[in-house]
Parts: C-alpha cells; structure tokens; sequence
C-alpha cells in the first residue's frame, strides 16, 4: 500500500514537472514569436521606405541629406529585425520613423509630390503598417509580461532551469521618443 501511495505521488510530481515545463516552454515560445512579429512588420516599413524614396526623390533632388538619412534607417532597421536585440530593435525603429517624419515634411514644400498617386498611396501603407507596428510591438509586451510572471512565481520558478526559460526584455521605445521629433530644412 505504501508503496502504491509512494509511486501515486512520483507519477504526480512527474506529471506536475512535465505540465510545468511545457507552460513556461510554450510561454517562451509565444514571445519569440510576438517579437517575430514585429521584425515582420518593421520589415515591412523598411521595404515601402525604397519607394518612398524614389517617388520623393524625383519631385525633391536637393533633398539628399533626408533621403540617405532615411536610407542610413532603413538599413539599421534590417540589421536589428536580423538579431534578437530588443532595445537596438527599438532604437532602429525610432530612427526610421524620424526619418520618415523628415519625408514627408520635406513633401509638405512639394504640392505636386502631395498630390502624386504613388506617394499618397505609399503614405496610406506606411500608416497602416505604423498601425501594425504598434499592435505588434503590444502583442509582444503582453507575451513577454504574461512569461515574466511564471517565471518569477512559484512553482513556475522552479521549472526556469530545466526549462531554459528566463526573463525576457520589454519593447520600450528610446528615450525622447514621446515628443515630436524636430524637422529643419
């Protein structure tokens, strides 16, 4: 009887550490692909930004210097989607939204450009991909709170070694990203 008992309570503890290790490894999982999920949506924006550029670039030659700053953005922005690096991922997106926020001042001077199909069109899409962006970069902070809090509760914490499972990084946008960025031409 003792020892039925003794075996009931090491198949409960076995069972116990698989559900244990499976919660926090699938947590895990839901974090990466959260943050995933905004290198597929930072991508994206980065691969509009040539478009842009090029409609832009027709209607205002002399405006160079935001034109290689946006393009200098563009590809820290692939650089960073390509690592697991959050806070260089964020740093990255601020400058190509600065960046994009110098376009489309500089299209303010240009009527005709404001009016132009493509650039009107490719504004639309960079609008919804911010959109995206800021659903995705929510998406992961939720995944990343909901797997910071099993891995620093009981029992959960317990299973963080085995599981190989750690605290992982909010997405927080840079410093002095929660005011207007300053356009001078």
């Amino acid at each position: 009887m003792a020892i039925a008992i003794a075996a009931i309570v090491v198949v409960l503890l076995v069972i116990f550490a698989i559900v244990g290790f499976n919660r926090l490894r699938t947590t895990d999982v839901g974090a990466q692909e959260a943050l995933g999920g905004i290198d597929v949506q930072l991508t994206r924006r980065a691969d509009l930004v040539p478009n842009l550029v090029e409609t832009v670039k027709g209607y205002a030659a002399h405006e160079k210097d935001v034109l290689e700053e946006v393009t200098r953005a563009r590809a820290a922005v692939a650089t960073a989607a390509a690592g697991s690096d959050v806070p260089a991922k964020a740093a990255a997106d601020a400058a190509l939204q600065q960046a994009l926020v110098r376009v489309n001042a500089t299209a303010e001077a240009y009527p005709d450009l404001k009016a132009n199909t493509n650039f009107l069109e490719l504004q639309k899409q960079l609008a919804e991909t911010e959109n995206q962006i800021s659903f995705a970069r929510s998406y992961y902070n939720d995944a990343v709170a909901k797997l910071n809090k099993l891995v620093v509760s009981f029992p959960w914490l317990l299973f963080t070694g085995i599981a190989g499972v750690r605290k992982r990084e909010f997405y927080q946008a840079p410093l002095g990203q929660d005011q207007a960025p300053k356009v001078e031409f």
